[in-house]
């Protein structure tokens, strides 16, 4: 690893008024939870449909099926890695203001973290299609799919399907942060998925500084990237917290 980034960078974070991160879901696959696109991604296992609105109100029984096994039965064992924790720590240290993330998994609230903005939902919730009413995940039964609400209607997981608008509220929010940001921390993401993808260019462009953890480039790298390491989050965002301790 690059000492000299390392350092450049905790002293950057130390010296941040109005730091965020950015996640995506390269901050994930140390947990277990493959990323959606690429090699190994789900979508060379599932159909993608799965998650088409349109696809769900039709055959809600099918999608269920899939649905269930990919983020439920799978992915709902997973457990936060040492990069959630380390924002967690950054968060608690007083460093970083909050995380926005296009992940749905839950693992920075698990790992710790208070502000967290899940600009795709969560998987944590569910909504009603019929009335609109929430649910904790944790009192709905996924014995008998697809899941019902007390009033007869389908319930579907609350995060952004194929068709559906970000929530208002989330995306607000993110782009305001990023407006206000001197510095964000852009982990595991290529940079592809729109409008999720603007948040750290509107950032770069009101004066952040960009500081990209990523094993490969990724869309930013070249365009508006300051500092760039090519690690895994973990092993990078753990020697950044040493090192600032250290100063």
């Amino acid at each position: 690893m690059n000492e000299n980034a390392v350092l450049e960078i905790a002293s950057i974070i130390k010296n941040a008024k109005s730091m965020i991160a950015f996640t995506g879901a390269g901050i994930s696959v140390e947990s277990g939870i493959p990323s959606f696109r690429g090699e190994g991604g789900l979508w060379s296992k599932y159909d993608p449909e799965i998650l088409s609105l349109s696809r769900f109100i039709d055959s809600p029984s099918v999608c269920w099926k899939s649905i269930k096994e990919i983020f439920y039965d799978y992915w709902g064992k997973s457990e936060p890695n040492s990069a959630h924790k380390a924002l967690a720590k950054l968060e608690e240290l007083g460093f970083l203001k909050a995380v926005v993330t296009m992940n749905i998994d839950n693992l920075h609230q698990k790992a710790g973290s208070k502000k967290v903005i899940e600009f795709h939902g969560t998987l944590d919730q569910m909504v009603c299609m019929n009335c609109g009413k929430k649910y904790s995940v944790k009192d709905v039964s996924l014995e008998n799919l697809p899941p019902k609400c007390k009033c007869g209607g389908i319930l579907k997981p609350d995060f952004i399907f194929f068709e559906e608008g970000i929530p208002q509220n989330a995306y607000k929010e993110s782009f305001a942060l990023a407006e206000k940001a001197d510095v964000v921390l852009v982990i595991g993401t290529t940079g592809e998925v729109t409008p999720a993808a603007y948040i750290p260019t509107v950032a770069k462009q009101k004066g952040a500084k960009i500081i990209e953890i990523n094993p490969s480039k990724s869309a930013y790298t070249d365009s508006i990237t300051d500092i760039y390491l090519p690690e895994k989050a973990g092993i990078a965002l753990t020697e950044i917290l040493n090192k600032i301790y250290s100063l």
